[in-house]
């Protein structure tokens, strides 16, 4: 299938990216009219990496953003469910290690990963909170996320500016330099269906994040979310269940 839905089923997202794999840094690149590079380098600078640690970049996609982690000396995992994205990113980036797996079970134990983060992948998944239950999971206590993402212009005349960008003029550039058109008006019916800040933001808070925060890019096209794993999340769990058993009334048993 060349182009997905809004049902997002993970078999037709991942064969929608499948098609514009061998092309797709190419076509983002055209699409954002250069943003894309400055998103990026936002991103890297919101994980602030650090030599020895290792971090998962989810829906990966080719790698360019784990190649960009990669360089300041950390230990990059790519994943991505598209298998066309991962032979592409394999083929591009040896030292990254790629693996083919779903966002809402990653395939990895529990308190891994010292950072996470995801790109533009987020809006694809087929259950997104429970995708960022599964960041939650196989991060540190203290580990962060880094959630980059289409998002809402704030300002009303610059988002329809946006929109009428995306309903009209991406479509027609798409057809040039893409190698599946098709898949750029998901893209835009994708982004236009997605929450705003505040709400991804909840979302991050319910699944347990703390310091949560967002950071508008390009006028709010695009967001950067930020949360942080609780320092030892079981810990703070054990003290609270003590301070409600310190608080029940103690029932006294006669000749005890």
């Amino acid at each position: 299938m060349s182009k997905a839905d809004l049902t997002k089923r993970p078999d037709e997202v991942a064969s929608m990216f499948d098609a514009v794999a061998k092309n797709y840094d190419r076509t983002n690149s055209v699409l954002s009219a250069g943003n894309a590079v400055l998103w990026r380098a936002a991103m890297v600078r919101a994980v602030a990496p650090v030599a020895g640690e290792r971090i998962l970049d989810v829906a990966a996609g080719t790698g360019t953003s784990s190649v960009a982690l990669h360089k300041h000396g950390a230990t990059v995992v790519a994943l991505d469910f598209s298998a066309g994205m991962v032979a592409e990113g394999r083929r591009k980036h040896s030292k990254i290690e790629f693996i083919e797996g779903n966002a809402e079970k990653l395939p990895f134990g529990d308190n891994e990963f010292d950072a996470v983060t995801i790109s533009f992948g987020l809006r694809n998944v087929n259950d997104p909170k429970a995708a960022i239950g599964e960041m939650y999971r196989v991060l540190k206590p203290g580990g962060r996320l880094v959630v980059c993402e289409f998002s809402k212009p704030p300002i009303a005349i610059f988002r329809a500016s946006y929109y009428t960008y995306l309903q009209y003029v991406m479509p027609t550039v798409a057809g040039r330099v893409s190698s599946n058109p098709d898949a750029y008006t998901y893209l835009a019916e994708s982004i236009k269906a997605w929450p705003d800040q505040g709400k991804l933001s909840q979302w991050l808070r319910a699944a347990g994040f703390t310091r949560v925060a967002y950071r508008n890019l390009t006028a709010g096209i695009v967001a950067l979310h930020r949360g942080t794993k609780p320092v030892d999340a079981s810990v703070l769990a054990s003290v609270a269940q003590r301070k409600s058993n310190a608080t029940r009334p103690i029932k006294v048993v006669p000749g005890a």
